[in-house]
């Protein structure tokens, strides 16, 4: 009893002071660097460290080094400890497009698990698209219900609409889009090459879509 008070105290005194507020606010609905959070909220390196410093002994966020650019490291919510948080209606688009490099994996997941929980329409796309959808992605994706049999691959380019809300759901993708976007770090399942692996990318994307769905609201073109 005692170890979950302390628990909710650090909690509540994390994400009682406006800074702290504003950087779960921004990573509510996606990942960011370090960097790009300073840049987005108008912090210095030092306080911004200071913050998430704090945030991260609350088990607020976590890290996670990027697949693209190693350099990097990126901060990501621990969605359990914050369940409820997600401001509804956030955002207006009227589609959802997810790119990863090669368009074979989690964007594809992304968007089955999309349409499934949310009637605001998608699609995917990579950067640098594979001949043809994972097999691993495919049976993950039947295992849970859902179908990619007809999913083919396309090039950003051929897809993307100004309007669009764009969700990169790999780091190298993040790091050579141009576009506004929201990023989710997801582990490349590819590069393990096990059904656990694809499983594993499936649940996490699973729950940042659950998280977005409700915070975005169709428009027409």
């Amino acid at each position: 009893m005692n170890v979950d008070l302390s628990t909710r105290a650090r909690l509540h005194a994390a994400l009682g002071e406006p800074t702290r507020l504003a950087i779960v606010d921004r990573l509510l609905l996606g990942d960011a660097s370090p960097g790009e959070l300073g840049h987005a909220l108008g912090l210095a390196s030092n306080l911004l460290a200071h913050h998430v410093k704090l945030l991260e002994q609350a088990g607020v966020v976590e890290r996670s080094r990027s697949e693209g650019d190693h350099r990097r490291t990126y901060l990501r919510l621990r969605p359990a400890v914050l369940a409820g948080l997600l401001p509804d209606g956030a955002v207006r688009a009227p589609r959802v497009v997810f790119v990863c490099t090669h368009n074979s994996a989690r964007s594809q997941l992304a968007a089955a698990l999309w349409r499934r929980r949310s009637r605001v329409p998608a699609a995917s796309a990579g950067t640098t698209p594979a001949r043809r959808v994972h097999p691993l992605a495919v049976a993950a994706a039947r295992a849970h219900g859902l179908s990619l049999g007809r999913a083919r691959t396309a090039h950003v380019d051929e897809v993307l609409q100004s309007d669009d809300l764009v969700v990169a759901v790999c780091d190298t993708a993040h790091e050579a889009l141009t576009v506004e976007r929201l990023h989710w770090s997801v582990p490349d399942p590819a590069s393990a090459g096990t059904g656990d692996a694809f499983d594993r990318a499936l649940r996490d994307l699973a729950d940042r879509v659950d998280r977005l769905a409700p915070a975005v609201h169709g428009e027409t073109r």
